[in-house]
């Protein structure tokens, strides 16, 4: 699946090392350098390994 610049989407991601992060919070999808996405957190899932 590709989103397109001005599409939105919701996704879920599993982080590869934890961080603190709440609802809300900014972030940036970087790759290559450059930024190719951006949103914020809008719910968290908390699975315990």
């Amino acid at each position: 699946e590709m989103v397109m610049p001005g599409d939105n989407t919701e996704m879920i991601v599993e982080l590869i090392h934890p961080i603190a992060v709440e609802k809300g919070t900014k972030f940036s999808i970087r790759e290559g350098g450059k930024t190719v996405g951006a949103g914020s957190v809008i719910d968290i899932i908390e699975e315990l390994i």
